[in-house]
């Protein structure tokens, strides 16, 4: 469980990128409290260029302001490794309400070749992209960038675990790290409730960046926080497999987007392992008193989770067209409900 913490702890990771041992190791030394304690970090001195973010937020509101028939022709349930447009109310998470937003989902865009997309991999291969003049350039350079970001945060995270610097970096491969581009219309009117439900992260940690307040995390005592973006920095945050690779020291924090009160963009990329990794808790986070958890295939986990949230995932298993891994968790097993009903509004 974390703390009762008021607000989110500010990191600069600019020492990353350099070779001064002592700055490096303070930064994991900072990387190490924030998750440990708040489980949510914003991340500064990554060293993202300003223009390639404004180009992939003009273009996904290019994208977005399409006619709902041009959106549909790129629909996600047209793939069958989970990418492209998701209208609104097309996820359900553990309240029960559809969501009140629109996204825009991909991933590394693998060749139509690949052999694992063709042995029927969900979360690999070639991603869906709309006739959309510069769109698939500007998006394309915003996810090779953040993702480079993503690969360094996880070495600052290794040393925080006790590790090597360079411990995971056999586990990138061609990891199912997903972009998305969500949308959340505003509309006064509007019926009050999330923008996205109550939730944990199903991979390492997530790289956020919104244009606008209405993200919220849950603290130690019961309170939703607000997190508003901070000018040119990540919002970070824990998500399931370093929970469980730290057999709970590291914490996948609850939280949810709230009705926004102005239209808001937000652009979260899942950094996950490489699809077949096994994560199960380090040693030196397994004592009697805190006996391991059971481990998991990192991929199959994100599989499971997603098509437990997706309508046309939810109605593939149905049909018998896809399973579920044997020990595939029910939604929200790691962070603060561990099972339990995700809080509401």
């Amino acid at each position: 469980m974390n703390k009762d913490f008021s607000r989110i702890p500010v990191v600069d990771i600019s020492a990353l990128y350099g070779a001064d041992a002592a700055a490096i190791r303070q930064t994991a030394a900072a990387l190490k409290a924030a998750a440990s304690d708040v489980g949510f970090l914003y991340v500064t001195g990554h060293g993202l260029d300003t223009a390639r973010f404004d180009a992939m937020l003009a273009a996904a509101k290019a994208f977005f302001a399409l006619p709902l028939d041009k959106k549909l022709q790129v629909y996600i349930g047209n793939s069958r490794n989970h990418r492209g447009y998701v209208p609104e109310g097309e996820e359900i998470f553990t309240i029960g309400t559809k969501d009140a937003k629109e996204a825009y989902d991909l991933s590394r865009d693998l060749p139509a070749d690949d052999p694992d997309y063709c042995a029927g991999n969900p979360l690999l291969g070639p991603n869906q992209w709309p006739e959309l003049p510069g769109f698939k350039e500007a998006v394309g350079a915003y996810y090779d960038a953040t993702f480079k970001i993503g690969c360094v945060l996880l070495r600052g995270f290794a040393l925080a675990l006790g590790e090597p610097m360079d411990a995971f970096d056999a586990l990138l491969t061609k990891p199912p790290s997903q972009l998305r581009l969500i949308h959340y219309p505003h509309d006064p009117e509007a019926e009050d409730k999330p923008g996205i439900g109550a939730h944990t992260d199903y991979e390492c940690f997530t790289l956020l960046r919104a244009t606008a307040p209405g993200l919220e995390v849950l603290n130690g005592a019961g309170e939703w926080i607000d997190v508003p973006p901070l000018p040119n920095a990540f919002v970070v945050n824990i998500g399931d497999m370093l929970e469980l690779w730290t057999n709970g020291a590291f914490v996948a924090t609850m939280h949810r987007v709230r009705k926004v009160s102005e239209e808001r963009y937000s652009f979260p990329l899942f950094f996950s392992l490489d699809y077949d990794t096994r994560v199960e808790p380090m040693a030196r986070f397994v004592t009697a008193q805190n006996p391991a958890r059971p481990g998991l295939i990192a991929g199959e986990h994100l599989f499971a989770q997603t098509a437990q949230t997706f309508i046309y995932q939810l109605e593939r298993i149905k049909r018998g067209e896809i399973k579920l891994p044997e020990y595939a968790l029910g939604p929200n097993n790691f962070g603060q409900s561990k099972s339990e009903t995700a809080p509401t509004m």
